[in-house]
């Protein structure tokens, strides 16, 4: 997996960035930036939170990639450090998907996962 826009301990591929950036303008939004986080619940347990949000609170961490602002809060730190985003295509499946070496095992929709 190609992991070339890296800041500090996650990463974000260069077609992830692109996706996002598309999603982006399709809201209108401008400003702000990706959240990342990890929540109780899902399939195995944790599941990933992804959302747009208008500014980092005090306490995240800030990673930008390519002009793309991704906040973590540091509780979810703790699940995604070394974590890679990226946006994969095929003939049935088009989507984000996390390559996170913190996750023991994963569910088949790959929104869920237990460290």
């Amino acid at each position: 997996m190609e992991r070339t826009a890296v800041a500090g301990s996650i990463g974000v591929t260069p077609k992830a960035v692109g996706k996002i950036r598309e999603a982006f303008a399709r809201q209108g939004v401008s400003g702000g930036g990706l959240r990342l986080g990890v929540l109780g619940g899902g399939c195995s347990g944790l599941s990933y939170q992804f959302k747009y949000d208008a500014q980092a609170r005090p306490t995240d961490q800030v990673f930008e990639f390519d002009g793309i602002q991704v906040f973590v809060d540091p509780k979810s730190m703790l699940y995604l450090d070394g974590m890679t985003l990226d946006y994969k295509e095929s003939l049935l499946y088009s989507g984000f998907a996390f390559d996170n070496p913190n996750a023991s095992k994963s569910c088949g929709c790959g929104t869920s996962f237990s460290a």
